[in-house]
């Protein structure tokens, strides 16, 4: 990426570790009615250092990462919103995994996670870890799910990372 690609005055860039999380910004940005976000996805924490690096003196770079990525974030930014454990944790929280399990099924797929469920390996998960599993397990899933999490949430329980990142409601 080419330091032209991180460079836009006047507003705030924001880092962040995978498409997911830039299609949860997008759809919250929108049902809010607010310009989109600048956002750079960096397809994996790691390459953070050398986004900074790349940036105009005086860009407004802030990140949005997951619990276990934020010593890496925190290393060469100084805003910085950590989801507990990750975006989909979050989300899941905030729109209630009764709601997400409706969301799953409207979309065909409840059977395959049921499925999931029943493994041996999983039965004894709670849901959460049960719902992050299902949610990682297929290519797309996890940024598709964010933006139906984004469009099924109510506006007043936006999970606190996401909500600061885009500067509040």
């Amino acid at each position: 990426m080419g330091r032209s690609e991180l460079v836009e005055s006047g507003r705030r860039t924001i880092l962040v570790e995978g498409v997911s999380d830039q299609a949860a910004l997008e759809m919250l940005a929108l049902r809010r009615k607010l310009q989109p976000p600048r956002v750079i996805v960096l397809g994996g924490a790691h390459a953070v250092r050398n986004h900074v690096k790349q940036a105009e003196p005086g860009t407004e770079l802030v990140g949005l990462c997951d619990a276990k990525e934020a010593p890496l974030f925190r290393r060469v930014l100084t805003e910085v919103h950590v989801c507990e454990p990750d975006l989909e944790g979050e989300l899941v929280r905030a729109v209630g995994v009764e709601r997400v399990v409706q969301l799953i099924e409207a979309e065909g797929e409840l059977d395959s996670f049921r499925i999931l469920q029943r493994q041996p390996a999983h039965r004894s998960n709670p849901m959460s870890i049960q719902l992050a599993r299902f949610l990682s397990g297929r290519s797309g899933n996890k940024e598709r799910y964010a933006r139906l999490f984004v469009e099924a949430l109510e506006l007043d329980r936006v999970p606190p990372p996401l909500d600061a990142v885009l500067g509040g409601p």
